[in-house]
Formats: structure tokens, C-alpha cells, sequence
């Protein structure tokens, strides 16, 4: 499925990407009217002919309405003949559940790729683009005709590495066991020492540091995760790393949300020298500041799109 000269959506959310993109590649912006009804209806309508068009819609799922809104735009963009449709859902906002670890949880990374998966197909074809999925077997739960395409932002989180190390001499550090595979590979695209920490589990809720697998006295550690969200792990990652000997702490993740004072707190440790993260989730660009720098990943979906 091929891409000429695509016609570009986005939900609210996510119109700065969608600007980003288009300024990069001069694409045509697709317009959508948006209003809210008495009783809180939201009333959408695509102003822009999609008739025989790629179209590419561009939103998150960083709520349920967010994604029933994707959903809802997309099954109009069929009906109203696109030739090709191509949703980029740069946080998939679902993949923490991607399993059901106890008897009952609903594994809502799938019921929602199930709800992406029953879009009515465009006449040659619909796509999802997922940017650095929490587990990298989400792709698989898609069903039907749809195509799921998981990319990597590798590039745009090394860049982010070496933007808070400088000229540190440091390691690429976890905030756990579970992430050594994407830490273990981007230290070996730096060049870089990978550490890691092993956890023994007290409670449901309590977790200590029971090893850390290299040597971090006197560097700068710098810990990679995909996702921060209340930075509690990160929190007792970098006090780990501290009290290993490491003179300074610094984070980078691909997808920030920081709900409520979350950053604030992460910051109030003092434990931490920088955090960088992806424009991967809106929220971000509320909390960018000095302490919290902000990478685009606007030249990756670019990319992706005229490849």
C-alpha cells in the first residue's frame, strides 16, 4: 500500500504533529469542523472531499473519547470513498494491558485493536502506525485487513541520550529487568556500557533493588524507559544508581504523560539532572521547561509516510 500525495487529518489533540508533519513534506491539510452538542455530543464533520485520496489521520488514545474519536472519523473517511487509510497512533495508550495477569482483567490492548480492526476497509487498504509499543506483540492482536506497523523512534531517543549525557563518560541504565533488550541495543548503537536493575518483589506494592549488573561508580547514569508515567519506578531507579556511586541521574523516555504533579515530584527528589521525552503523547508540550526537554518525533512519521 503506497502513499501519493496524501491528504492529512488529525484529531485536536494532536494538530501539532499533523503541522509538523506537513510543513516537513509540504502535504495537504485535511480539515475537520468539530462542535459539541447541548447534552455534550461531540458533532464532527470532514470539510475536506476524501473521494479517491491516501488519507492519513493522525490521533492518540489517550482517553476513550480520543479513541473513539479516531475511530469515528476513520469509518466516515471510508464511507465517503478514501482509496487508502492510514491512522499514525503515536501513543497506543493501552499497552500496560496487554495481558491479563489476574483471572477477569480485561486485556484492553486488545479489545481496542479489535475496535481499530473492525474500520471498514478503504478501497485499497487500511494501516496503523504504533511509535515504541510497550510490548511488542500488540501488532499481533489486529485483525482482519488492517496492517499494524510498529516503528522505532531509535534514532530520535539515542539523539536524546547523547543531548543529556554531553560529554559525560556514562552508562545506559533500566529502571528494571524488563526493558534490558531495548536498553542492551541502543547501548550497543552508542557504544555504551547497558545496566541494568534486578528487583525482588516484598509485596504486591513494595519492590527493592536487589543487584545492579554493571559498574556505575563515578558515571553519569542515564536511564531509558518507553514510557514515565508517575515516575515512582524511575524514582527508586535513580536512587538504586545513586547509592551505587553514580554522580549523576538522567532520564529519557519515549512516551511522557506525567499525570497531575507527577513531574513535579519526579523533580523534587533532586535526584535527576534532565529528563527528555517524545512528542509522542500532547501532554508533554504543557510541561516542557528547563527540566523537561522535548524531542519531535515528526521527522520519523515524516518519513515513514514518503517511504
Amino acid at each position: 500500500m503506497k502513499i501519493h500525495d496524501p491528504l492529512i487529518f488529525s484529531t485536536d489533540q494532536y494538530k501539532y504533529l499533523k503541522d509538523s508533519i506537513c510543513e516537513l513534506g509540504n502535504f495537504e491539510i485535511g480539515n475537520i469542523e468539530n462542535k459539541l452538542f447541548p447534552d455534550g455530543e461531540l458533532y464532527q464533520r470532514i470539510t475536506s472531499k476524501v473521494v479517491d485520496r491516501d488519507i492519513v489521520l493522525i490521533g492518540g488514545t489517550t482517553s476513550d473519547s480520543n479513541t473513539l474519536q479516531i475511530y469515528d472519523l476513520s469509518c466516515a473517511m471510508v464511507k465517503y470513498g478514501a482509496k487508502t487509510l492510514t491512522l499514525i497512533v503515536p501513543y497506543y495508550g493501552y499497552s500496560t494491558m496487554e495481558r491479563a495477569i489476574k483471572d477477569g482483567e480485561v486485556v484492553k490492548a486488545k479489545t481496542r485493536a479489535r475496535l481499530f480492526s473492525s474500520i471498514p476497509q478503504a478501497s485499497e487498504g487500511n494501516r496503523i502506525v504504533l511509535v515504541d509499543l510497550h510490548s511488542e506483540g500488540i501488532p499481533h492482536y489486529f485483525e482482519g485487513s488492517i496492517r499494524a506497523i510498529h516503528l522505532y523512534a531509535k534514532d530520535v531517543i539515542i539523539d536524546a541520550i547523547k543531548t543529556v549525557a554531553g560529554e559525560d563518560d556514562f552508562v545506559l541504565a533500566s529502571t528494571d529487568a524488563g526493558r534490558a533488550k531495548w536498553v542492551e541495543s541502543l547501548a550497543f548503537d552508542i557504544g555504551v556500557t547497558p545496566s541494568f536493575i534486578y528487583k525482588k518483589r516484598l509485596s504486591g506494592e513494595e519492590t527493592k533493588v536487589s543487584a545492579i549488573n554493571a559498574h556505575v561508580e563515578g558515571k553519569h547514569a542515564v536511564i531509558y524507559d518507553d514510557m514515565i508515567r508517575t515516575g515512582s519506578s524511575l524514582i527508586n531507579a535513580a536512587k538504586a544508581y545513586l547509592d551505587a556511586g553514580a554522580t549523576k541521574v538522567s532520564a529519557v523516555a519515549t512516551h511522557g504523560i506525567f499525570p497531575a504533579n507527577s513531574l513535579q515530584k519526579i523533580k523534587d527528589t533532586n535526584y535527576f539532572q534532565k529528563i527528555i521525552c517524545t512528542d509522542s503523547h500532547p501532554r508533554i508540550l504543557e510541561l516542557k521547561n528547563d527540566f523537561l526537554l522535548v524531542k519531535s518525533i515528526d521527522k520519523l512519521l515524516y518519513q515513514y509516510l514518503i517511504e
